[in-house]
């Protein structure tokens, strides 16, 4: 089974999920198959969380470490229990940053 492709569509949907939820710090932006959510300029960007394709419908979620190193969690799901996920259970992951 080939990989779902990952499109722009899906980095600007993630960002208005997450500007509906009150973070309207962060962006999206698509990297190949995944969507990295970040913040802060975009010629030095903070990466807080990035989400896999997987597959059609399911994602998976990676955290970025304070080392710059990309962590995987072991969550999958849609993209809005993803962004719930975030948003009510791991809420520090994309708080802002100075």
């Amino acid at each position: 089974m080939a990989k779902p492709h990952t499109r722009q569509e899906h980095a600007d949907a993630i960002a208005s999920r997450l500007a509906a939820s009150g973070l309207l710090h962060l962006r999206g932006r698509k990297h190949g198959e995944l969507v990295v959510i970040e913040s802060g300029p975009k010629d030095d960007p903070i990466a807080h969380v990035r989400l896999r394709h997987d597959t059609i419908h399911y994602w998976t979620l990676e955290v970025a470490t304070h080392t710059g190193r990309w962590e995987k969690t072991g969550f999958r799901g849609t993209i809005d229990e993803l962004i719930e996920l975030l948003v009510t259970q791991l809420p520090w992951t994309v708080a802002p940053r100075e």
